[in-house]
């Protein structure tokens, strides 16, 4: 009976996850199809862009890509606290975070109908639905489609809260997890849409390594030994091995465009997680203010970086 109920559970989550591949595919095959445009409209009374004054040219524009818990317009995945450390640390900076990472049609996964019953009933989905969305990004039948989606959903994110295209204003996109594969594939749409001096910095990221980052002007990779989640995505996609030269991140890491910077020993989740406004560092801070004080001080830094903070590849 035992074994019955086990075969069963199996079985009905694989039918799931076959629906959830199925699914993942259809937004950005209706995108390329052109079907279906992008929806650019937050809910009312939500601004564009925080930060700084709108009236005003800010030092730069900071885009905030969330991992897997994103599916509203607000930042989900810690209440927000990240960007609002980042808008109090740093009030020069113009900062997005309402971009919907995982959805080519920039259409909020939990205000969908049909996902207001699943997020009340079966919440683990919502979850889901956005690992199956990184993988059909770094999917190589998929990926070009995938990329030009998003990163036109930035750029057009990115005008409609001021920014000037051949402006030479600085555009940071900063991503947790899964956010690192749709910011490393957005560079290149951004570039052509808005040509931006684009700088990457990751946060625990998970990505396959295949999108050319060329048009960076540098990527940050901020990780910790204590990170297992990140270091996954470094043994299951082969375009992060070494073997594979000419992958996007091997052409980039050799170019000398990338930086790591440890956190040790930050999780990718959980009390200790990056972004942990609770767990404290021996000085004092909590892991959300030490990772909030790196990426303000990478940003203000640009090519002139502190000591501390730079360093070549491993």
């Amino acid at each position: 009976m035992i074994g019955f109920a086990l075969l069963l559970l199996l079985g009905g989550l694989g039918l799931v996850l076959i629906a959830e591949a199925l699914l993942a595919r259809y937004e950005v095959l209706v995108y390329a199809a052109g079907w279906r445009s992008h929806t650019i409209a937050p809910p009312s009374g939500r601004p564009y862009a925080r930060g700084a004054d709108p009236h005003r040219p800010p030092a730069a524009y900071l885009v905030y890509l969330d991992g897997i818990g994103k599916r509203r317009y607000h930042d989900t995945r810690d209440g927000g606290q990240l960007v609002k450390a980042l808008i109090k640390g740093a009030p020069e900076l113009r900062v997005l975070g309402q971009v919907q990472p995982y959805s080519p049609l920039a259409v909020p996964l939990a205000d969908r109908p049909v996902w207001v019953w699943v997020r009340r009933h079966i919440g683990l989905l919502l979850f889901l639905h956005n690992v199956m969305q990184i993988f059909v990004a770094a999917d190589r039948r998929y990926r070009p489609l995938y990329n030009r989606a998003v990163g036109s959903q930035i750029a057009t994110e990115l005008r409609t809260a001021g920014y000037r295209p051949d402006s030479g204003m600085p555009v940071v996109l900063l991503s947790y997890s899964g956010g690192a594969q749709v910011s490393t594939g957005a560079v290149d749409e951004l570039w052509s849409q808005l040509r931006a001096p684009i700088r990457l910095i990751t946060l625990g990221g998970f990505h396959s390594g295949a999108n050319d980052i060329s048009h960076a002007q540098h990527l940050y990779q901020l990780t910790s030994a204590g990170d297992w989640i990140e270091r996954v995505g470094t043994w299951i996609f082969p375009q992060r091995w070494r073997l594979f030269r000419w992958s996007g991140w091997n052409r980039a890491a050799r170019a000398g465009k990338i930086t790591v910077h440890g956190l040790d020993p930050a999780t990718h989740f959980g009390s200790r997680s990056y972004i942990s406004p609770k767990t404290r560092l021996p000085d004092g801070r909590s892991y959300l203010d030490r990772t909030t004080d790196t990426v303000i001080a990478l940003i203000r830094g640009h090519l002139n970086m502190p000591a501390e903070i730079d360093g070549p590849l491993p």
